[in-house]
């Protein structure tokens, strides 16, 4: 049935939703976008006229195709080089979608995407729509054709897994700025007794390169290994200018609804470290060096304008 200019407004003023959605469930953009795609083409060839609420009918498609990605895409990690991580977002990109609340931002951070990553796909897609974008039981369980007890029940387990292995915490913008300024002086100077004191006791740093770009293969844990790590990352090597390409200039961003420091090099992004931030110091680092995973990125941070950088390394 062609597609007439309302049916396209009705799927165009969900799109952004349904990227939001589709990017928290599948933690890449171009496995987003594709879902989204595959939606609309879905919506294209139904029958419209017995649609009768188009947001649910569209979330419910949405949502069982990544379903289907996340069955897959667990298959292709399992021979993934190195740790896998979620792709990161840039802050003002709609593929992040309502990052206004204290859940929504925890939803689609890179410490919560990361743990997402334990949760079964139904728990997951219970987690994400009730937790970042306020869908009630009854919908969710409509969704995934359950009950609504049993919807409950998983969003209880969900809700237990992402806290057991992480601890809320909010830190207002001017402190957290602060923390991650003297974090990185501290690894660009060599003052690793400096850097300790920034680190929690049990932070841990992870970095994914995908076989592309060398990247250590396990966590590394406790602040003094990470320190002696980061240490060793930051050290001026001419080695590392050939590998990206150059000397990186490092800005303190908002990625993800959260702390990041962006590596650039001729407006090209070659790196994101974000960074968990507590009251106590630098909890978690997630590294993404993998050149797939920055192209958005890259197009992005290439397309707006910036401040001057924290510092210049190498």
């Amino acid at each position: 049935m062609p597609l007439s200019p309302d049916d396209v407004e009705v799927f165009e003023r969900s799109r952004a939703r349904l990227g939001a959605i589709a990017y928290r469930l599948l933690g890449s953009t171009s496995d987003a976008e594709d879902a989204v795609q595959d939606t609309f083409l879905r919506w294209q060839a139904a029958d419209r006229e017995h649609v009768e609420t188009p947001e649910a009918w569209l979330t419910r498609v949405l949502t069982n195709l990544c379903l289907n990605q996340l069955t897959s895409a667990r298959a292709r990690r399992e021979t993934y080089v190195g740790t896998w991580l979620p792709e990161p977002v840039l802050a003002g990109d709609p593929m992040l979608g309502p990052v206004d609340t204290v859940e929504q931002r925890e939803s689609v951070s890179m410490a919560v995407l990361t743990l997402m990553e334990r949760l079964s796909a139904n728990e997951r897609v219970v987690y994400v729509l009730r937790e970042a974008f306020g869908y009630a039981h009854g919908e969710i369980a409509g969704i995934l054709g359950i009950t609504e007890s049993n919807c409950q029940q998983i969003y209880r387990r969900a809700r237990q897994h992402v806290a057991t292995d992480r601890t809320r915490t909010e830190v207002d913008e001017a402190a957290t700025r602060k923390i991650v300024a003297e974090f990185l002086a501290a690894a660009n100077s060599g003052e690793t007794q400096r850097l300790i004191e920034l680190l929690t006791d049990g932070v841990t740093s992870v970095g994914d390169g995908g076989g592309k770009i060398p990247a250590r293969t396990t966590p590394i844990s406790g602040a003094l290994a990470v320190a002696k790590f980061l240490r060793g990352l930051f050290k001026p090597s001419g080695v590392k200018r050939d590998l990206v390409g150059g000397s990186p200039a490092l800005h303190l961003e908002d990625v993800n609804g959260g702390p990041a420091v962006v590596v650039v090099i001729d407006d090209r992004v070659v790196g994101v470290m974000s960074l968990e931030v507590t009251s106590d110091g630098v909890t978690a680092i997630h590294t993404q060096v993998n050149p797939d995973k920055l192209e958005r990125a890259t197009r992005r941070w290439a397309a707006s304008e910036h401040g001057e950088p924290l510092l210049e390394v190498w």
